[in-house]
């Protein structure tokens, strides 16, 4: 959400003729790591430790004589983690809490050799090594003795130490600065410069992907003569594209790839951070050399992170696979949380409904139009003068009974709830808070504060614990007057957004929890926001239901709390190109339930591009149409029959897959996949694949290319794997791999293929929400490769409570086929789960000619004979009127 006279696109010169976001040369920090001399640290070998958790050793720096402690963990789960903090600072530094879900289980190492020079250490059978060099220090991680990633390759290690306060702080001068100045904004840093750099070269790399967020290609770009990416977490409205200028949300990892290996690494540092991309050619390049004798090199990359302060947290994530990778990223900072099913429905949003009875004539509306939906939404306008758990009296005057109207029909409310509270002291919640330190201050320790949606506000300190639990209480029924079980939350404005702020947001010397200042953990502000609000729901519940909670800001570990969105996007067709590139980076940083405003949130789409958008939107993991106040009403009937009838189409057949969804979801709540990747982790050999950002794999059944350019007739699709065969999804006739095709369109098409190999289960029938799909038979889609055979599961649960966890009330299926048998089996023999769920028909595409016979097997009945339909134009074999359970062991015999 954004503020129509407050926001401007950043490129815009404010009214004092100065731009209201910084760029790299605006910041001390970075001008002085970059333009500053090398520390050429040493490492102390003779200092060496080893240790049940690694290895451990000072580094020294002879010029300024700083002593550094190293720390190396080897982990069991294929990761390393490097930790660099001062030996004697004048306080502690902070070290990012609450990310990391568990303690490391570290490897022991042994030493292998050493010298002088270097030492070697190894683990797990001597597969790894790590090579320390004393002078000048690096670090080299080696996997079969070949060099994987240097660390410090350029000698761009920075550390720098922490100092006390003098009496007058002073302007930035001789490299140093204790206090800086931007437009009319002054920050004074209570120990000093304290920024931390560090570089390292990955071996064999010329892909890289990751750090959202940006409005950019998925491949990261290289930095050498332009703006670093950027990590700070700001609100910015209608954001400038192909930017690497920091957006509302930081994940500080990158991942990079090549045929024969993935690798992460993560910088764990929640301070502003920037990152610059150097790529060395993979060919050496001379014009006066005949291609014959160009020397061959391998490709490297070169990743420099530069921090504001902290400590120095890396690790290393060694793959080698794709689906390693992201396991071991999961292992570190959580899984995605398990959304209830409602949570992948559409969801319709507005800012604002105007009042109860346009809520309900919205929700009659797609009633009317025979479209399913799930959620409606409430922005801002729904409080008590944006005082939040509060309803306008006047246009919300009986909340409960609005909620009540909308759960007699199976759907749920979503109400907005952001960090600022209205400075308003005849306002209960607002004295709690106060009285109750809830409060962030200022560096004068009174409270801080701003400007947001209520004017004059205070801001909820997240970071602390104890207003954490006084925040999730406010969720309680008793307490938030007005709301049900069936009320759902949204984190929004969370950067935090303080528009007369700083580059609208809060001082970096604004005080915390603990006495940090807020550079310290400014990039975790809004991810303790949506721990306090998920924390909320749970404990509303019982601890029984799944909460559902949208945030805007967040960080590494988000995931495990909920869904994120894109932010304040624009209704033009740039946009909808750029959502596919954003929603995959954020997949792969681990942030897998999230999506783009449907049809953009300001300004108005013309009807083509509203429907490509729902379309696009409807196979991406999060579906929510929203816009800002000053648009035109968007309500998918509102455009003619045409629009309402494709819009339609689509929302029909995302809610017919949502079982293909929910077991994606499963699995990444188990293992780490996201639901969307991008076609290079699915075809991880294939090069062709590595840039392609415009299509991707819905899990590793179905690719989708939607249709993003406007009047467009065909579109190119690169269907990935030589050996591979695709079938339109809606045809079902079968294309060969290994190359790109065209394919005309319509408005009506949606390009999607299901890969040979695979078995995708759909709802049949129609409903109204996702508790009525929940309840319909299944569709099974055999997809058949070359070998004649595929595979694929099926999960299913109660869809909103924590029994699958707890009581083991879940099903996992497994569907094969080989040698003209489709066997369902259980694919889990844990859970146990008593549904209703049966499968109605069968598809099986790709068979090569008629059979004879097709006999079905349930374990303790006699073989039946079943009825089917052969189409020989597409070779698709029907066999309908099953009503098989999912639940039993069966076989379907073709001969």
């Amino acid at each position: 959400m954004a503020e129509k006279s407050q926001h401007v696109v950043s490129v815009v010169p404010d009214d004092e003729g100065k731009e209201k976001f910084k760029k790299s040369e605006d910041v001390a920090f970075y001008r002085r790591q970059i333009s500053g001399p090398n520390q050429m640290y040493r490492a102390l070998l003779d200092t060496m430790v080893l240790t049940e958790k690694g290895a451990h050793f000072e580094l020294l720096d002879p010029e300024t004589q700083t002593r550094l402690m190293l720390s190396l963990s080897p982990c069991k789960s294929s990761t390393v983690r490097i930790l660099i903090d001062e030996i004697q600072p004048v306080k502690a530094r902070y070290r990012v809490p609450d990310v990391l879900t568990r303690e490391l289980q570290c490897e022991q190492v042994r030493m292998e050799k050493q010298t002088e020079d270097c030492a070697i250490l190894s683990w797990s059978s001597g597969y790894y090594q790590v090579c320390v060099w004393h002078l000048p220090f690096r670090l080299e991680i080696l996997c079969e003795h070949e060099v994987m990633l240097m660390f410090n390759s350029k000698g761009k290690l920075w550390f720098d130490r922490l100092q006390k306060l003098p009496s007058e702080p002073q302007e930035e001068q001789a490299g140093l600065s204790w206090k800086e100045t931007f437009r009319k904004f002054v920050d004074i840093k209570a120990n000093g410069p304290s920024s931390i750099g560090a570089d390292l070269r990955l071996h064999g790399f010329s892909h890289i992907y990751g750090l959202p967020e940006h409005s950019d290609n998925l491949q990261l770009r290289d930095t050498s003569n332009d703006e670093p990416y950027r990590l700070y977490n700001l609100d910015v409205f209608a954001y400038d594209l192909y930017s690497r200028l920091g957006l509302y949300g930081s994940v500080p990892l990158v991942v990079a790839h090549k045929p024969d290996r993935t690798l992460g690494v993560f910088w764990l540092n929640a301070s502003e951070t920037f990152v610059n991309i150097q790529y060395s050619p993979s060919d050496h390049q001379d014009d006066q050399t005949p291609p014959v004798k160009r020397r061959r090199m391998q490709p490297q990359t070169d990743v420099h992170w530069l921090s504001e302060t902290g400590v120095i947290d890396c690790m290393v994530l060694l793959g080698p696979s794709p689906h390693q990778l992201f396991t071991q990223y999961a292992q570190l900072t959580g899984y995605q949380a398990l959304p209830p099913l409602f949570a992948l429905g559409y969801h319709q949003c507005r800012w604002n409904y105007d009042n109860e009875a346009d809520v309900k004539a919205v929700d009659a509306g797609f009633d009317r139009h025979n479209i399913p939906y799930d959620v409606i939404w409430l922005d801002i306008e729904h409080t008590d003068g944006k005082r939040y758990f509060t309803w306008d009296p006047v246009l919300f005057p009986e909340p409960t009974r609005l909620l009540q109207h909308l759960e007699k029909k199976r759907r749920k409310m979503v109400v907005i709830s952001d960090p600022h509270i209205k400075a308003d002291p005849d306002w209960s919640l607002y004295c709690e808070a106060r009285d109750g330190g809830h409060f962030v201050k200022d560096r004068e320790g009174q409270i801080y504060r701003g400007v947001c949606w209520p004017g004059e506000s205070s801001y909820l300190d997240f970071s602390s614990p104890v207003t954490r639990a006084w925040y999730s209480r406010c969720f309680s029924l008793d307490k938030y007057k007005g709301s049900t079980p069936s009320l759902f939350v949204w984190n929004d404005m969370n950067e935090p957004s303080v528009f007369d702020g700083p580059e609208q947001t809060m001082p970096k010397d604004a005080v915390h929890y603990g006495g940090w200042e807020h550079r310290d953990l400014h990039n975790l502000y809004g991810f303790y926001q949506h721990m306090a609000t998920v924390d909320g729901l749970i404990t509303r519940s019982g601890g029984l239901e799944r909460p559902f909670v949208l945030t805007r800001s967040f960080f590494a570990g988000s995931q495990r709390l909920g869904a994120v969105w894109t932010g304040d996007n624009v209704a033009s067709w740039e946009y909808l190109k750029i959502s596919i590139p954003m929603i995959l980076s954020l997949s792969l940083a681990g942030i897998a339930f999230c999506g783009a405003d449907v049809g953009g949130f300001v300004q108005d789409p013309e009807p083509e591009l509203l429907v490509r958008w729902y379309q696009a939107a409807a196979l991406q993991p999060f579906f929510r149409g929203h816009s800002a106040k000053e648009t035109k009403r968007r309500e998918p009937w509102l455009f003619g029959e045409e629009v309402t009838v494709a819009i339609r189409t689509v929302i029909q057949q995302r809610y017919s897959l949502l079982p293909y969804w929910y077991t994606l979801f499963h699995y990444a709540h188990t293992s780490g996949l996201p639901p969307v990747r991008p076609l290079w982790v699915e075809f991880p050999r294939e090069l062709s694949t590595f840039t392609v950002d415009n299509q991707y794999m819905i899990g590793g059944a179905l690719l989708a290319c939607p249709v993003i350019e406007p009047g467009a007739q065909e579109v190119k699709v690169l269907l990935p794997g030589s050996t591979e065969i695709w079938y339109d999804i809606c045809s079902a006739k079968a294309y060969k791999g290994g190359r790109t095709m065209s394919l005309p369109v319509t408005l009506e098409t949606v390009p999607v293929f299901q890969r040979g190999g695979s078995v995708v289960c759909r709802s049949t029938g129609r409903g109204t929400c996702t508790a009525e799909y929940h309840k319909l038979p299944l569709a099974i889609t055999v997809a058949l490769n070359c070998q004649g055979s595929a595979d694929g599961e099926l999960y299913l649960d109660d869809g909103h409570s924590f029994s699958y966890r707890d009581r083991k009330a879940f099903c996992l299926r497994s569907f094969s086929m080989l040698s003209g048998r489709l066997l369902c089996r259980p694919a889990n023999k844990d859970g146990t789960f008593g549904c209703e769920t049966a499968i109605q028909s069968v598809t099986i595409m790709g068979l090569k000619s008629k059979p004879s016979t097709v006999s079905v097997h349930v374990s303790g009945a006699e073989d039946i004979s079943a009825s089917f339909q052969y189409n020989e134009a597409c070779r698709t074999l029907t066999v309908n009127s099953l009503n098989l359970s999912t639940l039993m062991d069966w076989e379907i015999l073709i001969s």
